[in-house]
């Protein structure tokens, strides 16, 4: 054994070397292109260049919405877990409890009240961290909460919908709150409350079969996989090749499904300004900045949109 070159040599080379993290650089999964952190984070998590919009989480998408990043978070009800006792590779509790821990979160939506442009708002916020965004019983009972709560705040709700659908741990229990928040969604027609839905990427399975195509104005962000099954299961089951872009959000807008794409830079004035003139309040007095991507034209179709919703409540 050399005592120099094996001992004294890797302590020094250790005494110098410098820890670099892993995650300085994200890569772009449409184009490849490596970008520094930062500038992801400083662009709203968009990478410049391509655009592509990044997933966020519930509580950086509430911070970007809500003005200077203070809500008030709405509580939400306990409710029983695994209810069924479903164990597949690991336990249904181990499954939640390490998405708690991930995520810091109680379930896959999270509500708050706060200001948007100095607009009162109830927002909810799917996490797509949390089991994959999926429905059950505690993310019915968060939606149901934030509905009931816009309710009796008299505000309009708006949720962020990102979702790979129902929990199949939690079985038809899971299928129950795709009526549930139906029923809700009516109570707001009655208040006469708008209620809008931003879709992000993915939004699909029951979440897309329920409340996510029941708003009274339909956004989505550039590229979001919008549909109920997967492009892939669909050309299986078809045997057929689908169109370029099916199910991505620039296709249902030109097909009429969403009313309008926006990006992230401006989805904050754009709802602002919607719920606004949904429910007829006068401007804020500060001076907010018109929307560069979204016109006049594409504005007064989404209010026709929510007229006829409003007229069908009625």
């Amino acid at each position: 054994m050399n005592w120099i070159s094996d001992v004294v040599r890797p302590k020094i080379k250790t005494l110098f070397r410098r820890e670099v993290p892993e995650n300085l650089w994200i890569k772009c999964p449409e184009t490849g292109q490596m970008v520094f952190h930062k500038d992801v984070e400083a662009n709203l998590n968009v990478i410049p260049g391509s655009n592509y919009h990044m997933r966020l989480g519930a509580a950086e998408r509430l911070k970007i919405t809500f003005d200077n990043g203070v809500w008030e978070d709405i509580v939400v009800p306990d409710v029983g877990l695994d209810p069924l006792k479903f164990r597949d590779e690991k336990r249904y509790t181990d499954r939640v409890r390490d998405a708690r821990a991930k995520t810091g979160l109680a379930d896959a939506i999270k509500v708050g009240v706060g200001a948007v442009e100095g607009t009162p708002l109830t927002v909810a916020v799917q996490d797509i961290n949390f089991i994959g965004g999926s429905l059950g019983l505690a993310a019915g009972e968060a939606f149901i909460r934030g509905a009931e709560t816009a309710v009796e705040r008299n505000t309009p709700f708006v949720i962020f919908t990102a979702s790979g659908g129902a929990r199949m741990q939690e079985g038809i229990l899971s299928l129950m709150q795709m009526p549930r928040t139906t029923i809700l969604i009516d109570r707001l027609r009655e208040a006469r409350l708008p209620y809008i839905v931003v879709l992000t990427n993915p939004t699909t399975g029951g979440v897309t079969a329920s409340y996510a195509m029941l708003g009274d104005v339909h956004i989505a962000e550039p590229g979001a996989l919008i549909g109920f099954a997967g492009p892939r299961v669909i050309e299986q089951t078809i045997r057929e090749k689908l169109p370029e872009g099916f199910q991505r959000a620039e296709y249902l807008h030109e097909h009429g499904m969403v009313d309008l794409v926006v990006h992230r830079h401006e989805l904050k004035s754009t709802i602002a300004r919607l719920c606004r003139l949904l429910t007829h309040q006068p401007k804020p007095a500060v001076e907010v900045s018109e929307p560069d991507e979204v016109g006049e034209p594409a504005l007064e179709a989404a209010l026709d949109v929510a007229s006829a919703a409003e007229s069908r409540a009625s």
